[in-house]
């Protein structure tokens, strides 16, 4: 017997299959692009998603000889979909990074106030969210607004595709920027303001509902089946979360990829003026009755462009891959602090400004620098936004010590090092590489019974690899450089460049 938990990215889709101890059995993924139809337009063809669900249970069912008990699904955030009463899509799906709604979102922060929004939502309004873009919508395409019964999620889409109600779980609702995250239902002050109607969104419920079984047809195009049960998971953030195990007060899940998020588990949610301050994230949790608060900040998309700058065009070639360029660049690079101060802000910053038209800085250069030691700056600047985020979180949602680490990010010893040193945190490092489809396993797992509840399975399935301790010899080493680092970071908030 086996769970299967598929995330649905904004760029790709994985699949995993667990065994009922946590062993990942099989694993496939599929990536996709998304569309750029018009400036600040990103779009995708709704079934790429659905094709990429399908091939990638498919393809793993292939590998896997224990047949799949129950499937949950999770995905990215504020993605929506127009679909109409037979739940077939009848435009694109309007992506996260979608900021066309500039003037809507102005509009309803205008109408409620800022700090009322904040006070219903958990967030502060931006044109990622997908109620600013459905008004948008209203404006400037009024036959997609009228022809829509529901703007659903991704994971309400795949339900429609299987023949089930197009479910969102509260996490995920909590992406609209018209959810209550204190009464776990729509705002009505929001809807009212936007002029939007419940029935117009997809249907709220508890993450880990199970939402049906695949009938035959279903089953046969994911390769699985029938009868199989299928549970609704959440926001990827908040399942990977529960895939390291911060489910209670005082624990933090750091995810390192393209963006690196740093979640803070809780009873209640953060809704406070230093909250509100620093644009914190703080929303309904896949945990029953606990909630999360976030701060994240780019952080692989730095190191990935320095690593294409260096090995595009042949390059490098005689390394045979990425991880290999990684490794080399590590063992090259100078044992003590590089002496350059680098921010990782090449497409604006996160928490706790959020400007876009800020940009990385790299300071301290001289005809001697080395690629290994501008590598190990980037690191080094890393490890200070890790650092001052870290701060910001804690004086929110209250101190922590020790942080539990997943993603692409945790194969750089150096880069951990360095963040538990400036930090002075102590970073566990999971076992299983795959936290959000481990979450979603666990999911699946308790709603058919393979588990009494949350915490019997997250203590029998969430392990560590090892633990990083903060290092004093190497903070004392770096002394002033964050408050090196901040000055940058603020000159390079107050850079506004003309594109």
């Amino acid at each position: 017997m086996s769970l299967l938990s598929i995330d649905i990215g904004s760029s790709t889709c994985k699949a995993v299959a667990f065994s009922v101890e946590g062993t990942i059995l099989a694993q496939s993924a599929l990536s996709y692009l998304p569309d750029f139809p018009a400036p600040s337009h990103a779009e995708m063809d709704p079934h790429r998603f659905w094709d990429a669900v399908c091939t990638c249970s498919r393809t793993l069912a292939n590998d896997l000889a224990d047949p799949v008990r129950a499937l949950c699904l999770s995905s990215h955030g504020e993605t929506f979909i127009p679909v109409n009463a037979q739940g077939r899509a009848i435009a694109p799906a309007i992506l996260n990074q979608d900021n066309r709604a500039t003037t809507e979102t102005s509009c309803l922060e205008r109408d409620l106030g800022r700090k009322r929004t904040f006070e219903i939502t958990g967030l502060v309004a931006h044109p990622m969210y997908p109620v600013p873009k459905i008004l948008w919508l209203r404006t400037h395409l009024p036959e997609v607004f009228s022809s829509t019964d529901r703007f659903v999620s991704v994971i309400g889409y795949i339900l429609l595709q299987l023949g089930l109600p197009p479910y969102i779980d509260y996490s995920l609702a909590s992406r609209y920027l018209a959810f209550d995250v204190r009464r776990r239902c729509w705002s009505a002050d929001i809807l009212t303001a936007a002029d939007l109607h419940s029935d117009r969104l997809p249907i709220p419920v508890p993450a880990g509902t199970i939402a049906g079984k695949l009938e035959a047809d279903s089953a046969r195009q994911l390769g699985l089946g029938s009868e199989t049960l299928v549970v609704v998971g959440g926001h990827d953030q908040p399942c990977g979360a529960l895939g390291v195990g911060a489910v209670e007060p005082g624990h933090v899940a750091d995810s390192i990829g393209t963006y690196e998020c740093l979640l803070a588990a809780s009873d209640t949610p953060s809704l406070s003026e230093s909250a509100l301050s620093a644009c914190l994230n703080s929303y309904c949790h896949v945990v029953p009755d606990k909630y999360v608060t976030i701060v994240y900040f780019p952080s692989g998309i730095m190191v990935k462009w320095f690593h294409d700058l260096l090995y595009t065009n042949g390059s490098g070639r005689g390394e045979s891959s990425e991880a290999e360029h990684y490794r080399s660049l590590e063992a090259q690079a100078p044992t003590g602090p590089t002496g350059l101060c680098i921010t990782p802000n090449l497409i604006g910053t996160c928490n706790p400004d959020f400007n876009p038209h800020a940009r990385g800085i790299i300071a301290g250069l001289s005809p001697g620098t080395g690629r290994a030691q501008i590598y190990k700056g980037i690191l080094e600047g890393l490890a200070c936004e890790f650092s001052s985020l870290a701060s910001v979180l804690g004086r929110t949602t209250g101190d922590f010590q020790d942080t539990y680490v997943t993603g692409g990010g945790t194969r750089s010893q150096l880069g951990l090092a360095l963040r538990a040193a400036l930090s002075g945190k102590r970073l566990h490092v999971m076992k299983c590489p795959e936290a959000v489809c481990l979450g979603g396993a666990i999911l699946a797992g308790v709603a058919a019974g393979e588990y009494a509840d949350l915490p019997q399975a997250v203590g029998q399935l969430v392990h560590e690899a090892g633990v990083v301790e903060p290092d004093a010899a190497v903070a004392a080493a770096y002394g002033t450089q964050i408050e090196r680092y901040e000055r940058l970071r603020g000159a390079a908030v107050v850079h506004e460049v003309q594109e």
